[in-house]
Parts: C-alpha cells; structure tokens; sequence
C-alpha cells in the first residue's frame, strides 16, 4: 500500500510539473500545497522525480510507471520497498554493476539504448568519454564545498560532529553526500562556500598579480570572484550581470566573505558599454558565459527532456556577441578567462576559435574538467591572452612623412 501511494504521489507530481521551471524551485512549493506528506515521503517523492527524468530520453514513448522502475533499478545501489513492491527480481539485483544492469534492462526492454539517455553525443567536446559520461546521468553528482583559509580544522570538526562523511579533495575543498542540510551545521557561514569541485578547478587559470585590476563579466552569485579573492586579496575588482537581484544577493555574500573593495555594475553584455566601462582596461577578465548548462544536468537531469540541440548553436551566437562587447576593454597581453559549464564543443572549443581567429587572442591552455569522472560537474575553461599591442613606429618614420 506503502508503495503504491508512493506512485500516485510521483504521478501527481510530474502532472503538475511544468516544464520550463527548474525542479528544485517547484518542488518546495508543491510540498507546501501538500503538507500532509512528511519529511520522508518528500524525500521519497524527490528521489523518485529525479530519477525518473535521470533516464533522458531513453525509453520515451514507453509507459511512465515502466520507465520509472527502470530508472529505480538504475539509479540506486541500495535497495527500497518501492522496487521491492514494483519489480522483487530487479531488487535483488539492486547491487549489481551498471553494465550488468543495462543488460538486465534490456531483457524486458530490448529498446532501450543508452546513448539515448543523451542523444547528442557527436556533439560533445574533444576528449569526453561518451560511455562514462552517459552513465554519470545515472549518479547523484556530490556536494561540493570550499573552505575559507583558516577555518579548516572547524569545518571538519563541525562535519565529524554531526556524524557527516566527507573526503578531502585537496585545497579546501570537500565532498559531501547530496542532500547534506549545511545550514543546521554551522552556525557562521563564512567558514565554506558552496562551490563544484569543477568551478573550484577553474581558479587554476587565473593567476591575478597583486594590485591586477580584474572583470568579472557574468559574476551572478560572485563564485569565480570569490576564488579570485582567495587566490589575491588586493585586486581592484569590478563585478557585472544582467540581472539586478542576483547582484543583490552577490553582495551578501560578499560580505560574508571578507570582500568589500568592489564596483558592481548592471548591464547587458550583448550591448555596446562603452558608457558603462569608459576609460576601463583590465590586466584580467573573467568570462563565466551563459550556456546550455549540459555540463550541469547530472543535478538538473529535468533539462535534458527540456532540451533541443538547436538551442546550443543559440548559445554559441550569444556567446560570440558577449566576447566580441567583453574583450574590448581587456589589456594587451592580459589574460581572459572563459568558463562554460557546458558538454558541447559549440559552446566551448567553438567559442576558443572564434577568439582565436576572429578577434586576434591568443590561446594559452583550454581543458575540460570532466566532473562526470567524480560525481561532479562538468566544465570547461580556457586561458587566452588579450592581441599584443602595435610596435610603435620607429623614430623619423610613418608619423614624419604626413608632416
């Protein structure tokens, strides 16, 4: 009975899920509507959505409760009563490998591909392990939180405390299991920040000087800022987006952070700043761009049934008008910093060579950070450095000839 109230709670749930609002913001407000269900049928009921569309568009025109065993049986190592009520023999093999047990799955669904989970492999960027990457859609990717330096020793002290397993990934940064409630731990929250393991990775490309004065273009929440802040204290920082109340909630965490040297600006990247940004040269820049996300769908696994490939070649045009806008104002010889938190070539080592050929930059490194390896996400990042100005003309030259 247990079971089935279970399924007629996802089935309500994916009934009034519309499509175009991200998971984690409706669901709150559907277990308001609900406030019948307790803590653990809501987590139940989280569990059961988000594996659910953790399955892509593999098996899409089979029946819902069909391919939500199927994602049950995928996504779990543990077993539950839900699979145990719905399918016992898949349940008793809960345990086993993922191979094994897409071959299980195929015995009963001789339709089911995994390259259909994502269909846009071909479409990946260099050196993705299509397989892997495909299998990671089928983990909960881990929580992800850095450090402050010098509250080390009380954020794992705090962690052990509240019996929480962590591992240390190596400079400041943690890995924790989803779901952890950090709010109920720690009492000062300027002790971490919550950050991907990835994006954490990206401050490696960095490397500000002191007394640099550095763009954030698209700082949203200040995350890359943040990192910037941790590696050099003493830049001259100037933060920008498009969106107002993002910038507003940047500055609380500024604040909580120690930064408080900073100019902060509204604007749309897509437009002519030269108001805005009069007389502004920086010796960095960093440009987090707007993207498909793919890279982030292991968290947000609703997006891929939301997704159409046409809106990567979108996002590599708008990427290409913020560039063109954003580099204007870079120094000669000085880096630029861009950051997607896409899978797709289109918007990543396609936006390099638009950099490269197009607007005169040169490429130091590019990577992909393949968060799917740790139960992470997936970025990509690359290092450019701003065109070389022109040699001056030599002395009694172009410039005395027009006399």
């Amino acid at each position: 009975m247990k079971a089935i109230n279970q399924l007629k709670t996802f089935q309500r749930i994916l009934g009034d899920y519309p499509a175009d609002t991200p998971l984690g913001k409706f669901l709150p407000g559907f277990y308001r509507q609900n406030k019948q269900m307790g803590s653990t049928d809501r987590k139940v009921a989280g569990r059961l959505i988000y594996n659910y569309f953790r399955l892509g568009k593999a098996l899409y025109n089979t029946p819902t409760e069909d391919r939500l065993m199927v994602a049950e049986f995928l996504c779990n190592t543990q077993t539950n009563s839900f699979l145990q009520h719905f399918k016992p023999e898949w349940a008793a093999c809960i345990s086993f490998g993922i191979d094994e047990k897409i071959n299980l799955v195929k015995t009963s669904h001789p339709d089911f591909k995994l390259e259909d989970v994502f269909p846009w492999t071909s479409q990946l960027s260099a050196g993705i392990d299509k397989d892997a990457y495909l299998k990671s859609f089928f983990v909960q990717p881990d929580l992800y939180i850095r450090m402050a330096k010098g509250f080390e020793a009380q954020v794992k002290a705090e962690l052990t405390k509240a019996s929480v397993i962590f591992k240390d990934e190596g400079n400041g940064c943690l890995s924790l299991p989803n779901g952890t409630r950090l709010e109920t731990i720690f009492a000062k929250q300027h002790w971490y920040e919550v950050q991907d393991y990835s994006s954490q990775q990206t401050a490696n490309y960095f490397k500000p000087q002191k007394w640099d004065s550095w763009w954030d273009a698209c700082a949203a929440s200040g995350g890359k800022s943040l990192l910037l802040h941790s590696l050099q204290p003493d830049i001259k920082l100037v933060v920008s987006d498009i969106r107002e109340s993002i910038l507003s909630n940047l500055d609380e965490r500024f604040q909580q952070a120690g930064l408080r040297k900073y100019q902060k600006k509204l604007m749309d990247l897509t437009e002519n700043n030269e108001q805005l940004l009069y007389q502004y040269a920086f010796d960095g820049i960093i440009l987090d761009a707007p993207c498909s996300g793919s890279g982030t769908w292991g968290r947000t696994p609703e997006m891929i049934s939301q997704f159409d490939i046409h809106k990567a070649d979108f996002f590599k045009r708008l990427q290409q008008s913020i560039i063109t806008n954003v580099v204007k104002h870079l120094k000669p010889g000085k880096p630029i910093i861009y950051i997607t938190c896409s899978a797709f070539k289109a918007e990543n080592e396609d936006a390099v060579d638009f950099m490269v050929k197009h607007l005169g930059l040169k490429l130091e490194e590019m990577q992909v950070l393949k968060g799917y390896e740790r139960k992470a996400d997936t970025m990509f990042v690359a290092r450019l450095i701003g065109k070389a100005p022109a040699p001056h003309p030599p002395e009694g030259g172009a410039f005395e000839e027009l006399s």
